[in-house]
């Protein structure tokens, strides 16, 4: 058995690069809604702020990969200036762009069998593979088949969300950090959490802590 565990961070596109459909279509709900000038201010902001959750909207910025069973792992992350890849403790970190780093996601991913991920089914697959075919880039291995174990045959799909939550049985799905909290383990949502990259890439430039905060081990 080949185990890949692997997460992505996101980012939205800038609003004032959008055009003015685009831009009606996502928000002219707020109008219908909005009970204050205030309240239609802040849900535009909300807007703006959830880019980064669809691949219709938004690109990815850093996925980080580990090999469970060599113990290695691998973080893909944005940026604007020419870096070398290096290697620090158990990780690669290799500056592509949005395209090179879903060539070489997929070309890696011919070589496992069993994926890991938590809520991937819910959003870091679809996101892959919309963002995919946006850069003509051919996806290698079918990670939506089947939500079931019993129903994945071409691999495994692992979402520790679906798992944990006895696929969907519990009322609420917790967050990662909880169920870390809970089981004692130390969390990798501490010090920087996804809502924090888009601020970090945009505005801040600072692409190295969201490399640093991708890895996913």
């Amino acid at each position: 058995m080949s185990t890949l565990i692997f997460d992505i961070e996101t980012v939205g596109e800038k609003w004032n690069e959008f055009d003015e459909i685009t831009k009606t279509v996502l928000t002219r709900w707020v109008d219908k809604i909005a009970r204050s000038d205030e309240e239609k201010n802040n849900l535009l902001l909300d807007i703006e702020a959830s880019l980064g959750f669809s691949p219709l909207t938004g690109f990815v910025v850093a996925i980080g990969l580990y090999d469970l069973e060599r113990k290695k792992g691998v973080v893909y992350y944005a940026g604007e200036e020419d870096c070398e890849d290096k290697i620090e403790g158990l990780y690669t970190y290799k500056q592509r762009n949005e395209k090179e780093m879903l060539t070489e996601f997929w070309e890696g991913a011919q070589h496992y069998d069993t994926f890991v991920t938590f809520n991937g089914r819910g959003f870091d697959v679809p996101f892959l593979l919309h963002r995919s075919v946006v850069n003509g880039v051919k996806p290698t291995k079918n990670l939506m088949e089947g939500r079931y174990p019993s129903q994945q045959h071409s691999c495994r799909h692992v979402d520790l969300q679906d798992e944990l939550t006895f696929f969907g049985a519990m009322s609420r799905r917790p967050s990662l950090h909880l169920f870390c909290r809970a089981y004692g383990i130390k969390s990798p949502k501490e010090e920087i959490s996804g809502d924090d990259v888009a601020e970090l890439f945009l505005c801040k430039k600072r692409f190295r802590d969201i490399a640093l905060y991708t890895p996913v081990m």
